[in-house]
């Protein structure tokens, strides 16, 4: 079968050092963790930022910062989140990708997100597609219930988008779609042909979930953003336990984990390009 892409998030806009002390939160910490992250078998690192109090950002100094450390010390492709956190506004956070990483996330649609709200306006969101285009920033699609793909349909439909599209089913967040394989197999029936696609599940149900998406010949991710935990009541030491831990499902499942150099064609990325 195919080799399985496995992204890393490394640390996410919620937990907290108190959270799990493994958290990585400086850029030093981002950078360790995924060239650790890539050793244990993950070929792309998705980038969250944090500020000198631990908060998310969308600083552009600090994301230069964070990507430039992570690229001396590993290969692993770059995925920057434009999601940051709930309380940064859009328009900062749409700046990211003018640091051309070589994917960002574009995440098509406002929504509750637990406690908050998730704010991406369609204007913006098309805004931030056109920008993305002219930079030869790969968008990963963040959909956190079915109706999303509708609207990244629409999008491709504008010229907003390049096939292969990039597809990241998220479930598990509160105001989002359960994590259940009834909504995965839902969703998957709604994405356009030759879409590329990974599962996410969020907290207890991340292993259960990513190793159907796997069975099923998708990509998948894990790490501290998705779950704190290694197994119930055991924290997991840091990111890269976790990547190992799926590499193991992989290969139980008969399926090879991608190299980067793999990873780069199965997810279609533009050349990679200097970073300003």
């Amino acid at each position: 079968m195919n080799p399985v892409v496995i992204t890393a998030a490394l640390t996410g806009p919620i937990a907290t050092k108190g959270d799990n002390p493994g958290l990585p939160v400086t850029p030093e910490e981002i950078a360790a963790a995924a060239a650790a992250a890539c050793h244990a078998g993950a070929s792309v690192a998705h980038v969250h930022l944090r500020d000198a109090q631990g908060r998310p950002t969308a600083d552009l100094n600090i994301a230069k910062r964070v990507l430039d450390l992570i690229r001396e010390q590993s290969p692993i492709l770059i995925q920057l989140s434009t999601g940051v956190g709930l309380d940064v506004p859009f328009e900062e956070r749409e700046k990211l990708v003018e640091l051309r990483p070589r994917m960002a996330t574009l995440n098509p649609c406002t929504m509750s997100f637990s406690t908050g709200e998730f704010r991406n306006p369609p204007r913006g969101v098309r805004r931030l597609a056109a920008r993305m285009m002219e930079l030869g920033v790969k968008a990963e699609l963040e959909i956190y219930d079915s109706g999303h793909v509708d609207f990244c349909n629409v999008l491709l439909h504008e010229g907003l988008l390049i096939e292969p599209l990039q597809f990241s089913i998220v479930m598990g967040v509160r105001g989002g779609m359960a994590a259940t394989p009834e909504n995965l197999l839902h969703t998957l029936r709604k994405l356009p042909p030759r879409a590329i696609w990974q599962a996410i599940a969020i907290g207890k149900a991340n292993l259960d979930l990513t190793a159907i998406a796997i069975a099923m010949g998708g990509n998948a991710r894990t790490g501290l953003e998705d779950t704190l935990y290694l197994r119930k009541g055991e924290l997991a030491p840091d990111n890269a336990a976790l990547v190992k831990r799926l590499a193991g499902v992989c290969l139980s499942l008969e399926r090879p984990v991608a190299t980067v150099s793999q990873a780069e064609e199965i997810l279609s990325l533009p050349r990679d390009l200097p970073c300003p």
